[in-house]
């Protein structure tokens, strides 16, 4: 499979698809806390949009609206950007971990600056998926042993 690194500066930048015939399973999208509810409460255009960017990134594919490095969060942390009239919206979310995107937060803000709240919500629930993922790593190690 041919991939292209994304232009960000972390060292975990997101990785595409290049070849858009390459054929996979979707991967499987595990949303965080209230995330997909405060998501489905945005308004129709932005829910289309940043959707439509997730469902690109669970085919390997660049997202449609903007996003950027969320290193203020953690490693392989992405922000997807939307905007209308009235206000920003966002998606931070892990990059993908086998085939699973784990979405972390879903927010508006009405200023350039991100509130320290979104970012902490954003850490606390990438803390709990990084211990869910090393309990499950343990489990199978453990299973394999016995």
């Amino acid at each position: 499979m041919t991939t292209k690194k994304d232009r960000g500066k972390s060292s975990n930048a997101a990785v595409f698809l290049t070849n858009p015939s390459d054929e996979r399973k979707p991967a499987e999208i595990a949303w965080e806390g209230d995330s997909k509810d405060v998501l489905s409460a945005f308004p129709h255009d932005v829910k289309v949009s940043l959707g439509f960017s997730l469902r690109q990134l669970q085919n390997g594919r660049k997202p449609r609206c903007k996003f950027r490095s969320m290193s203020s969060v953690g490693d392989g942390v992405w922000e997807l950007k939307e905007s209308d009239e009235r206000t920003w919206y966002r998606i931070i979310y892990l990059s993908m971990i086998g085939n699973v995107l784990h979405v972390l937060h879903c927010f508006e803000k009405d200023s350039r600056k991100t509130d320290h709240r979104d970012i902490e919500t954003a850490k606390f629930r990438l803390r709990r998926v990084e211990q869910r993922l090393r309990e499950q790593r343990n489990r199978e190690r453990i299973s394999k042993e016995s």
